[in-house]
């Protein structure tokens, strides 16, 4: 299928077929149940017409980001940009990019609205109608934003890599994608990619789990972290018949764009101990589904992870134990399993310490 035909009949999907979240015919894209209650306060607030208009399939809500620069890939009628947007203040910023006019209308309807229901002086949102795939044509510096975030977006993109690599591009050092997306045990068929219905619901277009972890490597997210992972039901017999025996997860992943992060988690002695300063994490801090840091213990950590917490926003969140001046060897207890591995149908779970 042609890449022009593929994206038109995602603007035909997302615009014109759907008009609220009650018309997805499987739970693909759906809010997650454990939304912590801060985030909920938010959401309460946001203007009907574009909440009935989600369609992600987790919660790209991470922490600590007051003040933050914010890019959404992806952000169709904006309920993440408008949440996040509370999220980060006044003195931060959201940016919104979307290639379907009629869900940029929805969002760009309500500037004023949300900047009003969270106190504002003035609008901290801005949005671009163009391509994920394409982020070097749009209006935005390379290196100028502290995250990125999507939601279930980068299933629908045509060149998966090129979203990556531009998202790397875009990012500053110390920066991280927090996104969350569907994710196959297996290559999609050929023909299950042709159906228009399949690649709109967020199935048909997912990437093989690993496929998509080769590909974040070579986009220069050298060790991707899952923070949050749950089985997808699909809940729609005939379509569940059409994609049997393929198998779906939503994850939510962190990719970090740091210098110096190795492909294997080395061990080096280090360890670090948690503050417990952040809003909303006064009693832990979970980089990832593996690193859990309860507030006051010292906790061993690889190579990677001492970098990806003294190197980032979450640097003065924590106390740091070690150096690199002595290898030990790979790190205990990180493996490379597959995300599937331990998850029963609707179930989440924890998962090895890295990725």
């Amino acid at each position: 299928m042609k890449l022009e035909t593929v994206r038109e009949n995602v603007q035909a999907y997302y615009g014109d077929v759907l008009q609220s979240s009650a018309d997805l015919q499987t739970n693909a894209c759906c809010m997650p149940d454990d939304v912590p209650a801060y985030v909920r306060n938010v959401l309460a607030k946001l203007h009907d017409d574009v909440m009935a208009r989600y369609y992600g399939c987790g919660l790209i809500a991470p922490l600590d980001l007051k003040g933050m620069r914010i890019l959404d890939l992806g952000c169709g009628a904006g309920r993440d940009v408008y949440a996040l947007s509370a999220l980060v203040g006044e003195t931060g910023e959201v940016v919104g990019v979307d290639m379907t006019k009629a869900q940029l209308d929805v969002a760009m309807a309500h500037r004023e609205f949300h900047a009003k229901a969270f106190g504002f002086a003035e609008s901290n949102v801005t949005f671009h109608h163009g391509y994920i795939e394409k982020l070097d044509e749009l209006d935005l510096e390379p290196g100028s934003f502290d995250i990125i975030v999507s939601n279930c977006v980068l299933n629908l993109a045509t060149d998966k890599g090129a979203v990556l690599r531009g998202a790397h591009t875009l990012l500053r050092e110390g920066g991280e994608m927090y996104f969350s997306d569907v994710y196959g045990d297996r290559r999609i068929p050929e023909a299950l990619a042709k159906d228009q219905v399949l690649y709109g619901e967020c199935l048909s277009g997912a990437l093989y789990w690993n496929d998509f972890l080769n590909l974040a490597k070579a986009a220069g997210f050298t060790d991707p972290r899952a923070v949050t992972r749950r089985m997808l039901t699909i809940e729609n017999p005939e379509l569940e018949a059409k994609v049997a025996p393929l198998k779906f997860l939503s994850v939510t992943y962190r990719l970090f764009k740091l210098d110096g992060l190795e492909p294997a988690c080395e061990d080096y002695g280090q360890a670090v101990t948690y503050k417990g300063s952040v809003e909303h994490a006064k009693g832990e801090f979970a980089l990832d589904e593996g690193h859990v840091m309860t507030t006051g213990q010292r906790f061993e950590v690889c190579g990677n992870t001492y970098r990806m917490l003294k190197q980032s926003r979450f640097a003065r969140h924590f106390e740091f134990d070690g150096d690199f001046s002595v290898h030990n060897g790979i790190f205990a207890g990180c493996g490379g399993n597959s995300p599937f591995d331990g998850l029963s149908e609707g179930g989440a779970s924890g998962g090895s310490c890295c990725g």
